[in-house]
């Protein structure tokens, strides 16, 4: 058993600066992760930071443009804290050395970015998350944290006890990929969860392979509930060989969308007539398809996005990255001829329920980044928000469970916040848990936390070994395509009712076919056939905890657009939705929207861009 007084599961943005943080508070911190943590998703982040540095800018309109991007759905306390502590957060990394972009007198650059009032977003060419990756591990390194790389956590070690506000984590289960060890590891302090996003859950997303939704489904199986779950970003830009990523820089600095007619769409049809391709990403994304739907699209699948006017040299300074990303992946010439570009799921604006410190109700646990739900973003995220909130959040995190007295929170978490609850009256399937052991202890009399930690340890190595004995059955890359079929094809950006049962059904089947799963290959070292035969259970969880939510919200609200509920409904909806697992039969609940901050109420407006 590995010892260590807290433990960060994920070596990406959120799970770095957690770690540093913690290891600030004096904590024997060590990060676990599956992953390289150079090789994390947070690398392939291209656009910016946002944070409120000069002086005609400041915190509060930061944090009224990310309550009016969220579509008042997001919580004031954790968008407050967010917009105050970003701009320290954006400096600490230029001292550590992060080569941000500059103007001609030497302080950093600030560019345009979608739903902003003003030009906030820091970069550093269109590799920003490369080098704030490599800034932060840096760091890492140089106070000597340990970091176990190729170490796949499964599982979380929590007790047993009916109300998931009494559980306590004491570690975590993890599979060395290396050697096929699974051992043990134990925190004193707490378990940070910051394994990044669930876009695997779709065919076409900007995600890497490795983004299965492991913290949230691990976290939701363990009782700790999934907030907003329904909430998924299709970004506006992504290639459509692919789902490779186009910066929104590439907007931000003034390039243009265009159908097949060559009309500006944002402008010639309404979609944004002010802010145009700067609108939020939620609505732009809306825009290209309902051109493709309407056979104003390319192929009669993308649109075109230009950036020839902007000239050589200003590409080449400020987006050279991605000349190569249109070159290598669709055979274009980006400073000859536009960039074809669809819609593509990028991120998850819901996950595990967290406070502004990062909790969890489950004692020692505690979550940060893509993975977790502070509810900051709410129904729709801003472009440049998602590099700042692992920092901030991160942080927080890491400071809380080193030691550090925050103050007390000021959103609730965990069933005690319910406000009502509703029964699933949908095709789900009741207890089905998978392959293996239930995610809590199951015998309530452990206590001690090295009897719990055995317990989950002996608990994987049998459903380790039950799988790579099985001779035969159903594989899991054929399951894990299902879902993701469905779920591109029946929960994308335009919802509908019967689409939505239609996709849950279709998870139903998966999640019974792979009760059946097996592993082609036996070993025990660099199993990768192992790895995503576990993750793909992780990706059944999630991609059912989207569609329930989706099914649930009858409203059109940010990124969550129904076919049958063509309108915002403030005066039933301004609620999250919340699922707990309980015991494989999802149970949904609901609770209020934080509309009230320091010194003032965010009132719901009509957003328009």
């Amino acid at each position: 058993m590995y010892e260590h007084d807290v433990l960060v599961i994920g070596g990406g943005g959120a799970g770095l600066r957690a770690a540093i943080a913690a290891h600030e508070e004096g904590a024997d911190v060590a990060i676990v992760t599956k992953l390289h943590p150079v090789r994390s998703h947070t690398g392939a982040a291209e656009g910016g930071i946002n944070a409120a540095l000069r002086d005609a800018d400041s915190w509060e309109d930061h944090a009224y443009d990310t309550m009016k991007g969220s579509d008042f759905l997001g919580d004031a306390p954790a968008i407050e804290t967010f917009a105050k502590n970003a701009p320290d957060e954006v400096i600490n990394l230029e001292h550590w050395g992060m080569p941000f972009s500059r103007e001609d007198d030497g302080r950093v650059s600030q560019r345009p970015f979608g739903g902003l009032s003003f030009p906030r977003t820091t970069y550093a060419g269109a590799e920003t998350g490369h080098h704030m990756l490599h800034t932060m591990y840096e760091q890492v390194v140089k106070r000597g944290i340990e970091v176990y790389d190729e170490w796949y956590v499964s599982r979380l070690a929590v007790t047993d006890h009916d109300d998931p506000e009494d559980r306590v984590c004491h570690g975590c289960v993890a599979y060395d990929i290396k050697t096929g060890e699974i051992a043990g590891f134990k925190a004193d302090g707490g378990v940070i969860l910051a394994t990044g996003g669930l876009g695997q859950a779709f065919d076409h997303t900007t995600n890497a392979v490795a983004n299965t939704g492991d913290g949230p489904a691990m976290a939701y199986r363990a009782g700790v509930p999934v907030e907003d779950m329904e909430m998924i970003q299709f970004h506006p830009t992504t290639l459509p060989s692919t789902g490779v990523l186009i910066s929104e820089g590439v907007r931000g600095e003034g390039g243009i969308l265009y159908n097949d007619e060559g009309e500006r769409l944002m402008f010639e049809y309404g979609y944004a007539n002010n802010e145009g391709e700067l609108a939020s990403r939620d609505v732009v994304a809306r825009a290209e398809l309902t051109e493709v739907n309407e056979g104003r699209g390319i192929d009669d699948e993308y649109v075109h996005l230009d950036m020839r006017h902007l000239g050589e040299e200003r590409i080449l300074d400020r987006l050279e990255n991605i000349l190569h990303l249109a070159e290598d992946f669709e055979g274009v010439d980006g400073l000859e001829e536009p960039m074809p570009v669809k819609p593509g799921q990028h991120y998850a604006m819901g996950g595990i329920e967290v406070d502004e410190n990062g909790e969890t109700c489950i004692n020692g646990l505690y979550a940060a980044g893509e993975c977790a739900c502070v509810s900051m973003h709410g129904a729709n995220r801003l472009g440049g928000n998602a590099l700042p909130e692992l920092l901030v959040f991160g942080a927080r995190a890491g400071y809380h469970a080193g030691g550090r007295d925050l103050g007390e929170a000021q959103i609730d978490t965990g069933p005690s916040a319910m406000s009502e609850e509703e029964d699933v009256d949908t095709p789900v399937s009741p207890g089905a848990v998978g392959v293996g052991d239930e995610d809590v202890a199951a015998d309530g009399a452990l206590v001690e936390p090295s009897e719990v930690i055995d317990h989950h340890v002996s608990a994987e190595e049998q459903r380790v070994t039950d799988l790579l004995e099985k001779d035969d059955g159903v594989n899991h890359a054929e399951v894990r395509a299902d879902v993701q079929e469905t779920m591109t094809e029946n929960v994308n950006v335009f919802r509908e009712e019967g689409n939505l049962k239609e996709a849950l059904e279709d998870i139903r089947v998966a999640r019974e076919r792979y009760q059946d799963v097996y592993v082609r290959d036996p070993s025990r070292t660099f199993n990768t056939d192992l790895i995503h035969t576990i993750e793909t259970r992780n990706v059944i969880d999630v991609a059912e905890a989207i569609t329930l939510g989706a099914l649930a919200r009858e409203e059109f609200r940010g990124a969550h657009w129904r076919k049958e509920h063509q309108e915002r409904k403030d005066d039933e909806w301004i609620k999250h939705t919340m699922l707990a697992w309980n015991d494989g039969n999802p149970k949904l609940y609901y609770k209020p929207v934080v509309l009230e901050g320091e010194d003032k109420t965010y009132e719901p407006k009509e957003r328009s861009y």
